[in-house]
């Protein structure tokens, strides 16, 4: 008996389908989120979450959807299996960009309008500060030991260098014009910060005690594209710190950058007007939200190469990714 059940339970899980990963991107101008399957490229299903989303990101177990609701004012809070929305969390006025502390709680959140990081407490839903920074803030990225998170102000044109221990800015660095995404590197020796209209990204070296040093700008060139096309937005660098990823903006184009040499590689075309990006979490695939052909772009990454593109919704601005 008992191996006829355990023939039947091993027949069962060889049968049954292995999960897909999805992508949820956020439709600034449709108003929705799209969810798309990451193995067959496949757009599952969209839903509607509130006036102009932006920022999209999901908890640490995957389970939950947050989505910068910025019309509105708030951060909505989704299940990633039923798409229905749980509840809402206070954000401030205008919320743009936020990151996530690694354990799930706080989440940090930019207030374009306001000037100010708003730290809120996921658990129970309240705000825990608000911390005043440079005039329009949008980027956001957290250290890996979560001891620093760092704001960039499009306006002030600086990355701001927070304390999660007191929320107090411990250092400033003035980058180019309009600065729009940081990004760390996985050992947190390295932060990245795009600058749009600058034309360039920021390369900062990190000291043990998360003090920043700018040692280098890397710039853009692209044979037939008008210098103020090459607009740097996104920014993703590969675990290893191999490869960094660019968005170019209104260039259609994602920057390869060898991660250690700081030179530009290559550039691969994408959709019109490349926002966001994100990387699948095996790092196979990296995806581009392309707001005005209103698409997302899958590239290879060791080929890195574009393969396919998918149809979303109005505007996509945002991106992020589950197994």
């Amino acid at each position: 008996m008992k191996s006829i059940l355990l023939s039947t339970l091993l027949a069962t899980l060889i049968a049954a389908p292995a999960m897909a990963g999805k992508a949820f991107v956020s439709n600034e101008r449709g108003n929705t989120v799209t969810v798309v399957d990451t193995d067959g490229w496949e757009v599952i299903t969209e839903f509607t979450v509130g006036n102009r989303p932006r920022g999209i990101t999901v908890s640490p177990d995957g389970k939950l959807l947050y989505v910068c609701v910025s019309d509105d004012s708030i951060v909505r809070v989704f299940d990633t299996t039923t798409y229905k929305e749980l509840y809402t969390l206070p954000s401030g006025p205008d919320p743009e960009l936020f990151v996530l502390h690694p354990s799930g709680n706080p989440l940090f959140i930019a207030n374009e309008d306001d000037n100010l990081v708003t730290v809120t407490d996921t658990r129970t839903r309240t705000i825990l500060a608000e911390i005043p920074v440079g005039v329009e803030p949008e980027g956001m990225a957290i250290s890996p030991d979560a001891k620093f998170v760092v704001n960039t102000s499009e306006t002030t044109n600086m990355a701001h260098f927070i304390s999660t221990e007191d929320f107090k800015i411990k250092y400033n660095i003035l980058v180019d014009q309009r600065p729009r995404y940081a990004q760390f590197s996985a050992d947190g020796s390295r932060l990245f910060v795009t600058s749009e209209i600058g034309g360039t990204v920021a390369v900062m070296d990190i000291d043990a005690d998360g003090k920043p040093t700018l040692v280098k700008k890397i710039s853009f060139e692209v044979p037939g594209v008008q210098p103020e096309w090459l607009q740097p937005v996104g920014v993703k660098l590969t675990a290893d710190g191999g490869r960094l990823f660019v968005a170019l903006g209104p260039a259609n184009r994602v920057a390869v950058i060898d991660g250690h040499s700081l030179e530009v590689l290559d550039y691969i075309l994408v959709g019109q007007r490349v926002w966001q990006l994100s990387f699948t979490p095996d790092e196979k695939f990296l995806l581009t939200t392309n707001g005005n052909s209103n698409d997302i772009t899958i590239i290879d990454v060791a080929r890195e190469k574009a393969v396919r593109s998918v149809q979303v919704g109005q505007q996509p601005w945002g991106v992020a990714v589950i197994e």
